[in-house]
């Protein structure tokens, strides 16, 4: 009879985080159709003839339907998963762009916050992960969280053999010799 263990499954991933910009983005547009939709019902019999009247109810919802319709499909589109394993970020409304970064190749995780963000506990996530180009999360809430979210669990998630490098790299070189 043979016994052969097997190595341990490895732990399933589990999603952490699903994040979207801060809907302070939504503010303006839908600020815009609340007072264009006033001033539509104000203006809608202002003209004499029937015809003007439907024109304008006509091209002024589509209008103010387009200004609020645009920036929602632009805040749904974007999208960041934080998984224990990895990130997965997915933007574009015609042109559908999903990136991965994992947790185990490292990477520098800086946060951006700018006057308004500041004031809202948001900012942008910029992870460096030695790229061309750092990938930089937009405007997301609770920044300074993510950010230590992000360091956890890359510590978890390190490569041991990239981990033992970065270990012996960070020790000086003892070139002293103990004679006898």
């Amino acid at each position: 009879m043979s016994t052969e263990f097997a190595d341990p499954a490895p732990p399933s991933e589990r999603v952490l985080a699903r994040l979207r910009p801060h809907a302070r983005a939504l503010f303006w547009p839908s600020l815009i159709l609340i007072a264009g939709a006033g001033a539509l019902a104000y203006f809608s019999e202002a003209f004499p003839e029937p015809w003007q009247n439907a024109l304008l109810l006509g091209l002024g919802s589509l209008a103010l339907t387009l200004i609020w319709l645009i920036p929602l499909l632009r805040w749904l589109a974007s999208r960041t998963v934080i998984t224990t394993r990895r990130i997965v970020i997915r933007r574009g409304l015609s042109t559908r762009t999903r990136q991965e970064l994992l947790h185990s190749r490292g990477y520098d995780i800086t946060v951006r916050q700018r006057a308004l963000q500041s004031m809202f506990g948001s900012g942008d996530v910029l992870i460096n992960s030695g790229l061309e180009h750092p990938v930089v999360l937009r405007d997301v809430p609770g920044a300074q969280l993510v950010q230590g979210a992000l360091h956890d669990l890359m510590e978890k998630n390190m490569n041991p053999i990239a981990a033992r490098r970065q270990q012996d790299a960070s020790h000086a070189n003892d070139e002293t010799t103990a004679w006898n």
